[in-house]
């Protein structure tokens, strides 16, 4: 599996060399930084017939994040950074992809330095660093990857003074990103390029490009299980030389596939070959069957992305997300009552009194839901 991270930098004037870069490239997730449109403005269409989905948030001018993958349709679980209810800069979607939760992120750039752009950079960190402790703590394979804004050491800057006062090389800054990493996150570029001068960004001032005269701002932190199928990552630096290119280049990793546990027709046998144990004696099916339980906000949220939104109640009303998830239940019930290995209990605190959907739980009975 490949996930890269692409700072645009103008998705709309830049949409040729991204459409050109994915079909070079290949990846199976990108994460995209600078949008600079409107979410209306999104070229969805060219994405899809590029082969990939979409979600994203967008914002006129400036920010906006997106993540596109391909042949799949990433579920959205968040479109903001937790922390803050009165942020309104675009700078953070979260999807899950293949069973990877995927953080897109584009950090502020803090600049100029000391003063509230600087704060409001270290805050938004702050608010990341406990956002990451979060997902670590949910045990989920994870990826955070975007425009961290951060050189995180000398090694990540070529040669140079002009940086000194700029808010990407502050050691607050560094420390930031430093703590981050120290929750058990793993850099994919510095993981298997310790000693390597890499960049992923070259400014467009003073001839830069030319003399590699870079950056290492874009980054990719995975989580442990993640780092342990990492086999490959690096920069695509060709793309920032071509024409009208953004002065980012894509940076990527590659995963290999997860273990499976399945038994398939070549599953070898991990241990010495045990005899049969006796069958166990005969219970009732209740006290065979396992409960679940199903935390309903939870599940409602991600149900209402999940789910498609064709769902209509009586007189063609659109449906909500707790319609949308008694919809999956009872479908889940109805296809788990055939094997008769499941007896799920389910209470909503808020349920539709007259629904199509409402009427057809009623009927599966009460020893089936309550």
């Amino acid at each position: 599996m490949k996930i890269a991270t692409f700072n645009i930098n103008n998705l709309n004037k830049r949409l040729p060399n991204l459409l050109a870069w994915l079909r070079a490239a290949k990846p199976n997730v990108v994460c995209l930084q600078e949008l600079k449109s409107a979410d209306a403005d999104f070229p969805i269409d060219a994405i899809r017939r590029a082969g990939h989905e979409a979600v994203w948030r967008g914002q006129k001018t400036w920010n906006g994040v997106a993540i596109l993958a391909h042949g799949v349709e990433p579920v959205l679980t968040r479109s903001e950074l937790p922390g803050d209810a009165t942020d309104t800069q675009s700078r953070y979607v979260e999807a899950a992809v293949n069973g990877i939760v995927i953080g897109c992120l584009y950090a502020p750039n803090g600049n100029p330095q000391p003063g509230p752009k600087f704060d409001y950079k270290l805050a938004w960190l702050e608010r990341l660093i406990r956002h990451g402790r979060s997902l670590l703590e949910a045990n989920v394979p994870a990826v955070l990857a975007g425009d961290y804004n951060v050189v995180p050491t000398p090694l990540d800057i070529y040669g140079t003074h002009s940086y000194d006062n700029d808010a990407l090389v502050q050691p607050e800054s560094r420390a930031a990103f430093q703590r981050l990493a120290e929750q058990g996150w793993t850099d994919a570029i510095r993981a298997l390029h310790p000693k390597d001068r890499i960049y992923t960004y070259w400014d467009y001032m003073r001839n830069r490009w030319p003399r590699d005269a870079g950056l290492r701002l874009d980054h990719l932190l995975l989580s442990a299980d993640l780092a342990k199928r990492l086999v490959g990552s690096g920069v695509d630096r060709e793309v920032r030389g071509k024409s009208n290119a953004s002065d980012h280049a894509p940076a990527w990793v590659e995963l290999r596939e997860a273990a499976t546990r399945g038994k398939g027709p070549t599953a070898k046998p991990r241990g010495p070959v045990r005899r049969a144990r006796k069958p166990p004696a005969a219970v009732s099916p209740s006290a065979r069957r396992p409960l679940l339980v199903i935390d309903g906000d939870s599940f409602a949220h991600r149900a209402y992305h999940a789910l498609p939104k064709t769902i209509r109640r009586d007189s063609n009303r659109p449906a909500g997300a707790i319609l949308g998830s008694l919809t999956c239940c009872y479908g889940f019930i109805r296809r788990s009552s055939r094997g008769r290995c499941w007896s799920p209990g389910i209470r909503w605190m808020r349920q539709p009194t007259d629904t199509p959907c409402s009427r057809a739980i009623r009927g599966v009975g009460n020893s089936t839901m309550s």
